[in-house]
């Protein structure tokens, strides 16, 4: 209940208010710290760079490329799919370097038979050559003396027939006389009548032929067997 004094006051009952507290006291609030006064700051910075890259990820489709923790399936195809690039590279770079081996050996095969036809016509045309030259050296109109040491009647005859039938015919047909060779044998006095002197011993299936001097013709044949 109020009463009013002389003063024309009102005067109220005490309550709290009417005992403040003892010190300084007011609402003002002391100067927060730098760190409370720029942290609202930089998480806005944050978050928009986070916002910012997540949004450059998702629209140049660089986030597909990243192999995240949540998604083995697409990790395992791409393993799969590297490992079988990697085994057709090997397979393909193994076939051509087969085919290269291949062809290589081909090459030199075919080389090598080009060098074998080639050696071979070379022979042919010397061996020709060597033919062409012993016949123009060779004279069958050289006398030619066979002589019968086998023992055998009519031998030198036979022998003699078959040097006419070869184009010689100055062939004369003989006996022994004298000392006679080891073998038979072909003999020829002169350089120039060498090839002559093969000529016969071919003719005759002889294969051994030598010079000597002191000879009755121009070719001896002495037949031993």
């Amino acid at each position: 209940m109020t009463s009013t004094g002389g003063n024309g006051i009102e005067s109220y009952a005490m309550d709290e208010f009417d005992n403040p507290p003892k010190g300084p006291a007011g609402v003002h609030r002391g100067r927060r710290s730098a760190a409370a006064r720029y942290t609202p700051f930089v998480v806005v910075v944050v978050v928009a760079a986070l916002c910012g890259f997540l949004a450059w990820g998702v629209l140049s489709g660089e986030f597909n490329k990243v192999h995240w923790p949540w998604s083995p399936a697409s990790s395992q195809t791409s393993s799969k799919t590297s490992t079988t690039t990697a085994k057709k590279k090997a397979a393909e770079k193994k076939a051509a370097a087969k085919k290269a081996a291949e062809k290589k050996q081909q090459e030199e095969a075919a080389k090598k038979q080009q060098e074998e036809e080639a050696a071979k016509k070379q022979q042919e045309e010397e061996a020709a050559k060597q033919q062409q030259e012993q016949a123009a050296q060779v004279d069958r109109s050289l006398s030619v003396r066979v002589i019968n040491g086998t023992g055998i009647s009519g031998y030198a005859a036979t022998k003699q027939s078959v040097l006419n039938q070869a184009g010689y015919a100055n062939v004369a047909a003989a006996n022994p006389s004298g000392t006679l060779p080891d073998a038979t044998v072909v003999w020829y006095q002169n350089d120039a009548d060498k090839a002559t002197a093969e000529d016969v011993a071919n003719a005759l299936g002889i294969s051994n032929v030598q010079q000597t001097s002191g000879l009755g013709a121009s070719i001896v044949v002495i037949l031993l067997n």
